[in-house]
């Protein structure tokens, strides 16, 4: 490339091709730590906050009310206070939130028919590549 090259390098185009379908919005959300396992957990039924947090081993509670209200902001998951003495607060999926909870169980019957086939293949791989 010659120090006078000024055309611009076009850009690959994404998964989605030109249009922005929002991938990148729908990975970073269930791309964390906690997040799918709140969905899966939600997607039993409407669960209290401790609820939540005694089912999802290790996870904060700053965790917990950071990734639910992650879900609320997003329109996933809504959250319910009751006005009681302690307060009650209930979380449950929206319509979009079980949607999603969908495609992540069957994320989840793939990973399980997939998981032998994947450790034999980075076994060979772990072989051939020393």
């Amino acid at each position: 490339m010659s120090v006078a090259h000024t055309e611009v390098t076009p850009q690959a185009e994404g998964p989605c091709g030109d249009d922005d379908c929002g991938i990148r919005d729908v990975l970073d959300r269930i791309g964390d730590k906690w997040t799918v396992l709140v969905i899966v957990e939600l997607a039993k039924g409407v669960r209290r906050f401790r609820e939540l947090q005694r089912a999802i081993p290790g996870i904060s509670q700053r965790m917990l009310t950071v990734t639910t209200q992650r879900l609320c902001r997003d329109g996933l998951a809504e959250r319910t206070a009751y006005a009681t003495i302690p307060p009650q607060v209930e979380y449950r999926l929206t319509p979009m939130g079980r949607s999603l909870a969908e495609a992540v169980a069957r994320l989840a019957d793939w990973s399980r028919e997939h998981k032998d086939a994947m450790a034999d293949a980075r076994e060979r791989w772990d072989g051939a590549h020393p």
